[in-house]
């Protein structure tokens, strides 16, 4: 592989400004410089979740996630391009599918938690709502692929689901909401 940054430190962003794929310049707080950096932190939320102890079918799962938003990242990155195939869209529905069929319908609502690694993939399924609404948010103003926001939706429903597995597989149920608590 050729070098493909040779310098860090270039100070062209000293004005407010970044660079994006296509040579062109935007203002970094614009919508798709943030729509950008919340799929950057959602990688890195996936990234930290791999830490821990995971079931090895779950690290290939995430680390197919991480490369499947880096690919988003690139389209964010270059206006018109399109790295994101859809059938990542139907691979994240049927492992949503299948961790579901393992863990069982929900009876009720569920605080997030329960062990560590679970506890960390609903702080990253919190943090793709948020690129989702800012990948929607650019949308309104830029063309973005319908894939890209497909993507987003269902990865936090897959993440959802992750964590209620990483649960069931550790042997501890759902964290479970309490209606009706003494105060």
């Amino acid at each position: 592989m050729a070098d493909r940054l040779t310098q860090i430190v270039t100070r062209t962003g000293d004005d407010g400004t970044t660079g994006l794929g296509d040579g062109s310049r935007v203002p970094k707080d614009c919508a798709r410089i943030a729509a950008l950096g919340d799929v950057d932190e959602l990688n890195s939320a996936l990234g930290l979740a791999q830490t821990e102890s995971l079931p090895p079918a779950v690290g290939e799962w995430l680390s197919e996630a991480q490369h499947d938003l880096f690919d988003l990242g690139s389209e964010l990155a270059v206006p018109s391009y399109q790295a994101l195939a859809a059938e990542r869209v139907q691979a994240l529905e049927a492992l949503t599918a299948f961790m579901n069929e393992e863990v069982g319908p929900l009876k009720e609502f569920i605080l997030p938690g329960g062990i560590r690694s679970a506890a960390l993939i609903h702080q990253a399924r919190c943090v793709c709502r948020r690129a989702e609404r800012s990948v929607v948010a650019l949308a309104r103003e830029e063309a973005v692929s319908e894939t890209a926001r497909r993507y987003l939706n269902r990865l936090s429903d897959f993440l959802f689901v992750l964590a209620r597995f990483l649960n069931r597989e550790a042997g501890r149920g759902d964290v479970l909401w309490q209606r009706q608590r003494g105060a």
